[in-house]
């Protein structure tokens, strides 16, 4: 089990000071945070077909990104083990390439219909070659992450949106997805491999950045 001292930061620590919440949060430590994944929280994960994802460069430089894709995108292997795949996206792999510079990652899953939410941290891996990567058709990498803490998050700001229909582009279990329109985009075409060019004819040639604009809006990218 994590103690306060082990889990909090010395700036928060000093912020908790200046605004009196330190024993609340050494109490919030001991009643919710683990240095595992606990059974309750294992079938509200692989529930999940969205997380968010936070990550750092070697400079430090944060990003976070959405990675939506089917139902149980989160596999938990153990209660201190969880993968999930990297799929195809715009090529510039910020997300991967920071886990490959710097290990730190941080998950939030969300339910926004209930709602409730849960976040893990802890320390992660890719591989081309991990067994698990099967699980995943049309995947190109896999991420193994090493939990160090997860712990219950208020939920009481969270606004209530409804889901109303899954993302299309999830690749199918042999792998395949439909040709996304920001692919057709001519500018784009001298950048994309081969095949990625022919998918663009069959799908009847490029378009502008002008009707990817449209079709975005109009949420058909």
């Amino acid at each position: 089990m994590l103690t306060a001292d082990e889990f909090y930061t010395s700036e928060q620590r000093e912020l908790q000071k200046r605004f009196d919440s330190s024993r609340l949060a050494d109490t919030v430590v001991t009643a919710i945070v683990r240095d595992e994944i606990e059974e309750p929280h294992i079938p509200f994960i692989e529930s999940r077909d969205f997380f968010f994802l936070s990550t750092v460069s070697a400079e430090g430089e944060p990003t976070v990104s959405y990675k939506g894709g089917p139902v149980g995108i989160v596999k938990v292997l153990d209660s201190r083990t969880l993968v999930f795949p990297s799929y195809d996206g715009n090529g510039m792999f910020k997300s991967m390439g920071n886990i490959q510079a710097a290990s730190k990652v941080g998950l939030l899953f969300i339910d926004m219909e209930t709602p409730n939410r849960v976040r893990v941290q802890g320390n992660a891996t890719l591989s081309e070659t991990d067994p698990e990567l099967a699980r995943y058709p049309g995947a190109n990498m896999l991420v193994r992450v090493a939990v160090t803490s997860c712990f219950l998050n208020c939920a009481r700001y969270i606004h209530r949106h409804q889901r109303v229909l899954a993302s299309p582009y999830v690749p199918d279990n042999k792998g395949e997805q439909p040709h996304p329109s920001w692919k057709r985009i001519d500018l784009v075409q001298d950048s994309l491999p081969e095949d990625a060019r022919a998918k663009t004819q069959a799908e009847g040639g490029t378009i502008t950045m002008e009707d990817y604009a449209e079709k975005l809006m109009a949420g058909e990218s």
